[in-house]
């Protein structure tokens, strides 16, 4: 059954590719050239950058910026080169880094503002904070900072610091590996400016370093939560968030430029296999698909058991107090459960579990991911069963009553074989719900089957592959699951004969 419709979807997805990678872009008409032209244009900025902040208080009522809030900075630069923006403020190096992957693009001379990066640590942490900041002080005296600075941003060396502490306790580091060349991908490794930095200061400290890859947006939340040591990431120093973070010294001078589209469309001489050789063949850019598609599948079995678990016991309970009017205290804290975790959005759950939950504890993110998706799952489940079990004919449980039998005995023989039968068809959907509402856990720097795609559209600077990719990925998955739920509900209905 599966095959019937896998094959056409397949050539269809290579055909759009095949179209998208050799077809002419049509040009669209540039309408900023100067930052004046501003004013009333659509500009794309990343959540939690401070370009936000810049953008949204430019030109006042009367030539106000209309302001795209993208999570990721490619994301924002696409919609520029498809004409859906006018323009895209970014950080200088950033974006030189794009305009060299997009010809077609092109920074104004200006310079929208200037500021300075500096690295976060937590509140309440200052021995740290001083530890860090003279070991900058250290790397900037012993010249390792102006080798480094001249390799990654004035493109002139090619030293490279060897990280000499291998074994012991870590500096957890949280980033968002998408901003080169502070931070970014290389042959499966996130590597750049900042990191190589925080190799020089775990040194210093004589710690080893683990990476935390994250949103940009949720790594301060992460330091101040105790889930990370320190963050580097291109963080400006502002007031508002003082109140909230400490900041290292200030390490670098960093300038926020204007991205527009240029007068010409530069066409692309790639074929085809060049695109799917830079995007999965090239530095086996697969596994990130591969490790992301295992953790997805670990995460939504092992989620959907414990949504089942949840989802029985709560449904259980309810319908003994509907039946007999029991377990009234049970009843209740079942219904608040139901009300809090079906009128919350999942990512909100999950961020809470993670931050607050979990947050002085160092427990595997992929649990984290298992018990916020399986808790979500079982509000949901709980309903779907018990939902079930209302279906059943009521004159079944009568009549198991006017021959003697336990009410339990009803229920384990008579009513939830039944019930189960007619929960069937909603249990697959909640499971296919919950294996696509895993793309959110990115949020909290575990590389899901989404994460995946992205990280490949971070390091390529092309959305139509990576994204395909991982949308059939999803459909075989979800129509795989789909086809064997199908034969279970013909063979249940052949046993009804």
């Amino acid at each position: 059954m599966m095959r019937k419709f896998l094959f056409p979807i397949l050539i269809a997805i290579y055909s759009l590719a095949l179209v998208s990678c050799e077809s002419k872009q049509a040009v669209i008409p540039n309408k900023v050239y100067c930052i004046n032209d501003l004013g009333h244009k659509k500009v794309g900025v990343q959540i939690g950058n401070t370009a936000d902040i810049y953008a949204s208080d430019f030109g006042g009522d009367t030539a106000k910026i209309d302001v795209d809030r993208y999570t990721k900075l490619a994301d924002a630069v696409q919609a520029l080169m498809q004409g859906k923006i006018d323009a895209v403020l970014s950080d200088d190096q950033p974006a030189k880094a794009f305009v060299r992957q997009n010809p077609s693009l092109r920074i104004l001379e200006e310079v929208f503002v200037e500021e300075m990066y500096a690295g976060v640590v937590a509140k309440g942490n200052e021995a740290l904070l001083d530890t860090v900041n003279q070991a900058l002080a250290q790397m900037k005296l012993d010249g390792t900072y102006d080798s480094l600075f001249n390799t990654y941003i004035n493109r002139t060396g090619n030293f490279h610091y060897q990280k000499k502490v291998t074994e012991g306790p870590k500096l957890v580091l949280s980033t968002n590996a998408q901003f080169p060349p502070y931070e970014y991908y290389e042959n499966a490794k996130v590597v750049g400016f900042d990191i190589e930095i925080v190799n020089y200061i775990a040194d210093f400290m004589n710690r080893t370093v683990e990476i935390q890859d994250i949103e940009f947006d949720a790594i301060i939340n992460a330091v101040a939560s105790g889930k990370a040591d320190v963050g580097f990431a291109g963080f400006t120093v502002t007031e508002e968030r003082k109140k909230s973070i400490n900041f290292t010294t200030p390490y670098t001078l960093s300038k926020i430029v204007v991205i527009v589209r240029g007068d010409e469309v530069v066409e692309s001489e790639e074929s085809f296999g060049d695109h799917l050789y830079k995007n999965f063949v090239k530095d086996a850019r697969w596994k990130f698909i591969v490790t992301g598609l295992c953790n997805t599948l670990i995460i939504s079995f092992f989620a959907a058991l414990l949504g089942i678990l949840i989802g029985f016991v709560i449904a259980q309970i309810r319908t003994s107090n509907e039946f007999n009017g029991r377990l009234k205290i049970l009843n209740g804290i079942a219904k608040v459960y139901l009300a809090v975790i079906r009128g919350t959005p999942m990512m909100i759950q999950l961020l809470i579990i993670y931050y607050i939950v979990f947050s002085s504890v160092n427990v595997n993110k992929i649990l984290v991911a298992i018990v916020a998706f399986g808790v979500n799952s079982g509000a949901y489940v709980s309903e779907i069963i018990r939902s079930g079990i209302k279906g059943v004919d009521p004159g079944q449980i009568e009549a198991g009553r006017s021959l003697g039998l336990k009410f339990r005995t009803i229920l384990y023989s008579i009513v939830y074989p039944q019930a189960f039968k007619n929960s069937l068809p909603a249990l697959t959907n909640e499971f296919i719900s919950l294996i696509k509402e895993t793309s959110i856990c990115g949020y909290i720097g575990l590389t899901d089957l989404t994460r995946g795609g992205d990280i490949i559209r971070s390091m390529t600077y092309e959305a139509m592959l990576p994204l395909l990719a991982v949308a059939a990925i999803y459909f075989i998955l979800v129509a795989g699951l789909s086809s064997c739920v199908a034969k279970l509900e013909k063979r249940l209905k052949k046993n009804e004969r």
